[in-house]
């Protein structure tokens, strides 16, 4: 079963992001690709990169980034080839608590989406 997690938090934190993060970060993800688990994950450039394309009163808008009524945004997501829900569930609380031991007041969320196998 594949699952798109995908990373969202503030796009301008009030904290800064130290270097050991990263390094955690990096740890994570190979442990994934060694084990199989991970297919994919990519960090996201900020939203001044990129743009929403909408659909408004039977028009198509598109609006370039910053998006700054935002509160959160994605910042990065990964696709995980596990054998249950609960198995991505679990990758996605230890992707949380990796930026809580490195960044005490983080706050953001990690959905955690199932990939249609059709």
């Amino acid at each position: 079963m594949r699952f798109l997690c995908m990373v969202q938090t503030d796009e301008n934190p009030p904290w800064e992001i130290p270097g050991a993060l990263y390094e955690a970060m990096a740890a994570y993800d190979q442990e994934g690709r060694l084990n199989g688990t991970l297919v994919e994950s990519r960090g996201l450039l900020p939203s001044a990169a990129g743009a929403i394309v909408s659909a408004a009163d039977g028009r198509v808008k598109a609006i370039d980034g910053p998006f700054a009524e935002a509160k959160e945004l994605v910042g990065g997501y990964a696709v995980v080839d596990v054998r249950s829900r609960e198995e991505a569930v679990e990758l996605g609380r230890r992707l949380v608590q990796l930026h809580l031991e490195h960044i005490p007041e983080w706050r953001g969320t990690v959905e955690i989406r199932q990939i249609a196998d059709f």
